[in-house]
C-alpha cells in the first residue's frame, strides 16, 4: 500500500508541472494539454475512468494498483489502433457501456480474481484508447498527446481510490459499502449517457 501511495504521489508530480505548463499552441506543450483535456472533456470517460478506481478499491488487495494499471495499458493499445486507423466496432457504445459494466461490478462487491478484474477493466479501456487516438488532432504529437491522455486517466483513477478511501475513513465499517453504492451511480450515469440523458 505504502508503494502504491508513493507512485501516485510520484505521478502527481509530474502530471501537475506539465499541466501547468502546457499552453496551446506551444509546440508540443499543445499536444499534452490535447490528451489531457480529451478524458477529462467528456462526461462518458469521466465516469469510466473514476469508475475504475472505485472498482479497485472495492476488490481491494493487488487489484488496487494492478487494475487501473491494466486500464492504462490496455488504452495505450487502444490508442495505437485509433491512430493506426484500425477498425474497432462499437466503440461509442463501448465507452457509454464502460461505466455501466465496471460500475455495475463494483455495485456488486463480489470477489473477483485480479486478472478478470484486469480483463474486464482492459477491453472497455480499448474503447477509450482508440476514441482518443481516433481524435487526436493532426497538428499534436503522438508522445505528447498519449502522455497528456494517460495522466489524466491515471489522475481519474487516483480520484475514484482517493474518494473512497476519503469516504470510508469518515464512515469506518461502512466504507466498502459507500464504494459499491458509487458505483452502482457510476452505472446509472453509464446508463443515462446511453439513453442521451447525459
Amino acid at each position: 500500500m505504502e508503494i502504491f501511495m508513493r507512485a501516485l504521489l510520484a505521478l502527481l508530480l509530474i502530471a501537475v508541472p506539465t499541466a501547468a505548463f502546457a499552453h496551446t499552441g506551444h509546440g508540443d506543450t499543445s499536444g499534452f494539454l490535447h490528451g489531457f483535456m480529451h478524458p477529462v472533456g467528456g462526461i462518458d470517460h469521466i465516469l469510466a475512468m473514476v469508475a475504475v478506481g472505485v472498482f479497485a478499491y472495492v476488490l481491494g488487495g493487488k487489484a488496487l494498483w494492478l487494475v487501473p494499471l491494466s486500464f492504462v495499458a490496455m488504452m495505450a493499445v487502444g490508442f495505437l489502433l485509433g491512430v493506426g486507423q484500425i477498425e474497432v466496432p462499437f466503440v461509442e457504445l463501448g465507452i457509454a457501456l464502460s461505466s455501466v459494466v465496471i460500475g455495475g461490478a463494483a455495485a456488486l462487491g463480489r470477489p473477483m480474481p485480479v486478472v478478470a478484474a484486469s480483463a474486464l477493466v482492459g477491453v472497455f479501456a480499448i474503447f477509450h484508447g482508440h476514441a482518443h487516438g481516433a481524435e487526436m488532432p493532426v497538428d499534436a504529437s503522438g508522445l505528447e498527446y498519449a502522455a497528456g491522455f494517460i495522466v489524466a486517466t491515471a489522475l481519474l483513477h487516483v480520484a475514484g481510490i482517493g474518494a473512497a478511501m476519503g469516504v470510508s475513513k469518515l464512515v469506518g465499517k461502512y466504507g466498502r459499502t459507500v464504494a459499491q453504492v458509487a458505483g452502482g451511480v457510476f452505472a446509472l450515469g453509464g446508463i443515462g449517457v446511453l439513453a442521451g440523458w447525459l
